[in-house]
């Protein structure tokens, strides 16, 4: 293809909305992106809870659903979660995947996909596969945190909960069908972060080509602002440290609520009385307003991304306290927004939070250790401001989606 008008890509994700988590956020990034650049892109996902434009529900015919659901039960006791969608073994020949020129694979798990059916589904179109979790090399979790069984083949699950979660310890044999199906796939691999990039490496997915292609983030929309004008939006009042905690779902174990309870119970009260805290995301029973001791605003799901820039920009920190992430979305939009970030170095994470340069890494679970990141960042206003400016230069020159989406184009040219 010669230009990019001539160029037509499919996403295949889960789902469409924020609801899903950040990868349908990053997904729909691209997707615009894409648009914005003159290519045809659509994305097909496995459940669609909005008409938007570009976004259409994955084939799947109607008799096929009735036979999925007689095999799924069987299939999920033995803990394979995904196998019983034999309709995607007819995907390569639907309407929507026949008119494109290129497949991009995205979110694959949480039962819409048989990931048995990529041979074939790869020998139809030059497809593209990017990683947003581990679950494609595992027996089963997207975070393995400790656990480096997936090197050698799983089995002997140490936690069957992390989701997608199991009933039954079949991780072995769901490794082993991977490795199968993987050695008979044509893929073009890519990993938003350099920690993923280094897992892949190790894994059943070395043999393909990885490029490190980052998540991109609209630095116009998520830009500093005037921090009075954003503080008066959300009624924070005048001489108050301003911290902001935000994530899909407060109450993922994931996302570590309970480390930041922890933490700000540690900072001292004279401290805890200047904090005003600013929460986003959805679970509005979520316990940290009622725990901390300390001013909250709790400002539920936040869908409309001008009224998240500010709620960024009106923070003199944002503070995640995440025990697993490959290139966390919020924390690129803080560092567009030139606010600086408190976390643990957990995954990618210390590709984005860098110490000394756009925030604090704390040791993973401590939280005594992130209290101490944000009550000494608290306490140095100027190197608040320095680090708010490296923020927003970093984010304009290494995760712009226009960045992004060059790599992209490269890529996708380069198998066409």
């Amino acid at each position: 293809m010669d230009t990019a008008n001539q160029l037509k890509v499919a996403h295949m994700n889960l789902g469409d909305t924020a609801h899903y988590g950040g990868t349908a956020v990053a997904v729909a990034r691209l997707h615009g992106a894409l648009q914005q650049a003159g290519a045809e892109s659509r994305v097909l996902c496995g459940y669609r809870d909005e008409q938007w434009p570009g976004f259409e529900r994955l084939p799947r015919p109607m008799l096929l659903r009735y036979l999925e659901a007689i095999i799924k039960r069987p299939t999920g006791e033995l803990g394979l979660n995904d196998i019983h969608n034999v309709s995607s073994f007819l995907l390569g020949q639907s309407r929507p995947i026949r008119e494109v020129d290129i497949l991009n694979l995205h979110c694959m798990h949480h039962g819409y996909f048989n990931y048995l059916a990529l041979p074939t589904l790869t020998a139809q179109k030059p497809t593209v596969y990017t990683m947003h979790d581990m679950w494609a090399w595992t027996g089963h979790c997207t975070y393995s945190y400790q656990c480096d069984r997936w090197k050698t083949g799983c089995g002997q699950c140490p936690d069957l909960t992390i989701a997608p979660s199991v009933k039954r310890d079949n991780t072995h044999l769901e490794w082993r069908l991977k490795k199968w199906t993987y050695s008979r796939s044509k893929l073009s691999i890519v990993s938003p972060s350099l920690w993923l990039t280094n897992l892949l490496k190790d894994s059943i997915l070395s043999h393909f080509p990885i490029h490190h292609i980052p998540n991109g983030i609209d630095i116009q929309v998520y830009r500093p602002m005037d921090v009075d004008e954003c503080r008066s939006v959300f009624g924070i009042p005048d001489g108050k440290y301003v911290l902001l905690f935000g994530a899909t779902n407060l109450k993922d174990p994931r996302k570590g609520a309970d480390l930041l309870i922890a933490a700000l119970s540690e900072l001292p009260k004279t401290l805890k009385s200047q904090i005003v805290l600013l929460i986003f995301g959805s679970d509005n029973n979520s316990p940290i307003a009622k725990t901390v001791g300390m001013e909250t605003i709790n400002l539920g799901y936040v869908s409309d991304e001008h009224k998240k820039a500010a709620a960024y920009a009106a923070a003199d920190l944002f503070v995640l306290p995440t025990r697993g992430d490959n290139l966390p979305i919020v924390l690129q939009e803080s560092l567009a927004c030139g606010t600086p970030v408190v976390s643990f170095a957990v995954g990618g994470v210390p590709e984005l939070a860098r110490p000394g340069v756009t925030g604090y890494l704390a040791r993973p679970e401590d939280y005594k250790d992130l209290a101490e990141g944000i009550s000494s960042l608290l306490e140095d206003r100027q190197l608040r401001q320095q680090m708010g400016i490296n923020c927003r230069e970093i984010a304009v020159n290494e995760y712009s989606l226009d960045l992004q989406v060059n790599r992209y184009m490269d890529l996708y040219r380069s198998l066409l």
